[in-house]
């Protein structure tokens, strides 16, 4: 019913008639997907003056996992006018994130806005089906066309000053539509990607994620209450989103071939509350709070595409590569590489060229700034980097630089890079000859845990 009622409305929009005139234009860019990448790009395109026309398979709003924000996703909220909006919407703000290791004995929290080298001091922790809703709708409010329900099938590049796709509409009926250029803003769908062949996933982070929703009055007090709790445990690692007041997001990423282990007692409901229960930390911070709403897996952790462009095409967010969840960077990402994809085209837009330098410069940008974000993934599951990153000290601001890293400043300058460079330096070293203390990753049971449990130690610039 509620799909119904979307669809009527998104229809009910088309007071233009758009979709009637869909393969009788030439769009300037078409846009595949209208999440926050999507929908970014096409706030930056409208406001630039382009015909635009982004064009979404589902129907807004719907759920979707990935609720955490980082703080220099606020420049981008700024640049789009779309701060005070979430400001009205009452999003939880997101101050920093705590890290305990499984004995809860260990942790240490981030605070943004204590970090020498990070410019934002706080995010947003948010529900997606309004954030991504309030995005695309503040998108078409900017000029942008976006019709829900239509699926985009497949390009055809034969034309060479246009590319045309099929696109599958609500009524099931395909026609072509054209553009200047595309922007594959599809997600973990992956449209583009896919027909090229260009997907490869990370041969080490095969994973599962396991999550649902919780309501109750868990949160810490004061500014902590906003805090994304990561809890690493010996195989699997647990977090923990405040999105709203009193709902909080409760997830498990564990590596897909443990899951399968499971075999028929692999059930995301049951599996996610007795694994809950039997920890004494996530048991001690939720044990007030209910189980509310569906439990869900979702797999696929990593991927990335081998290029990020295509004749007279770019691809942003998802549909250019997945990064495990644990640093929050998903809508961030999206959204900055829909920014830089927008920037590009205008500019051959407003050239008159097919962009070609201009893609192939965008594609080196967005794998610069990825280096360190993959190191950081790929680490987290390692000891030693476990090691040095719950035991900080403070010598040349190595703890600010990883703080800035994690807040979103992914094209950091020199003085951020050599620190990063030498933070990595020192976890291959701590993996040889250990220069900080050992940690322990033992089987957990209620017994080993203090009642009361533990809270991260705030530490600012010492994370």
């Amino acid at each position: 019913m509620q799909a119904e009622l979307n669809q009527a409305g998104a229809q009910s929009r088309d007071v233009d008639g758009i979709e009637s005139r869909l393969g009788q234009t030439i769009w300037d860019v078409l846009i595949i997907g209208a999440g926050p990448g999507g929908s970014a790009a096409a706030t930056y395109l409208a406001r630039a003056g382009k015909k635009v026309l982004a064009l979404e398979k589902e129907y807004f709003p719907r759920f979707h996992v990935g609720e955490s924000l980082l703080p220099y996703n606020v420049q981008l909220f700024d640049e789009l006018d779309l701060t005070d909006k979430l400001e009205a919407a009452g999003f939880v703000k997101k101050y920093g994130a705590q890290f305990f290791l499984t004995d809860g004995v260990v942790s240490q929290q981030f605070e943004f806005g204590k970090g020498r080298f990070t410019e934002y001091p706080y995010s947003f922790q948010v529900d997606r089906a309004r954030f991504d809703h309030l995005l695309m709708e503040h998108a078409r409010e900017s000029g942008a066309t976006i019709l829900e329900g239509y699926t985009v099938q497949k390009r055809d590049e034969t034309a060479d000053d246009y590319l045309s796709v099929s696109v599958k509409g609500p009524d099931n009926q395909t026609q072509q539509v054209n553009a200047r250029f595309i922007i594959d803003a599809s997600g973990r769908a992956n449209t583009t990607g896919n027909q090229d062949g260009l997907k490869r996933m990370h041969p080490r982070l095969r994973k599962i994620a396991v999550f649902g929703r919780m309501r109750g009055d868990v949160r810490d007090d004061g500014q902590a209450g906003g805090d994304t709790v990561i809890l690493r445990q010996n195989k699997r690692w647990f977090w923990l989103i405040p999105v709203g007041q009193d709902e909080i997001s409760v997830g498990c990423v564990m590596e897909q071939k443990d899951w399968k282990a499971l075999g028929k007692d692999a059930d995301a409901e049951h599996c996610l509350k007795q694994w809950v229960q039997e920890d004494e930390l996530l048991d001690k911070k939720l044990g007030q709070a209910e189980w509310v709403g569906s439990f869900r897996t979702t797999t696929d952790f990593s991927y990335h595409n081998e290029s990020l462009c295509g004749k007279r095409l770019a691809r942003i967010g998802d549909a250019a590569g997945f990064l495990d969840p644990v640093f929050s960077a998903g809508v961030y990402l999206a959204m900055w590489t829909g920014k830089l994809a927008a920037e590009t085209m205008t500019q051959a837009l407003d050239q008159n060229h097919d962009g070609a330098a201009g893609l192939r410069k965008y594609h080196h940008r967005v794998y610069r700034a990825m280096v360190n974000y993959w190191a950081m993934v790929e680490q987290f599951y390692t000891t030693p980097f476990m090691e040095i990153f719950m035991q900080p000290r403070e010598k040349w601001d190595l703890p600010a630089a990883v703080n800035a890293l994690l807040a979103g400043r992914i094209e950091a300058p020199w003085y951020i890079r050599w620190r990063l460079k030498l933070f990595f330096l020192l976890v291959r070293l701590q993996g040889r000859y250990p220069i900080m203390q050992s940690l322990n990753f033992p089987a957990r049971s209620k017994r080993e845990v203090s009642a009361g449990g533990p809270k991260a130690a705030p530490v600012g610039d010492s994370v």
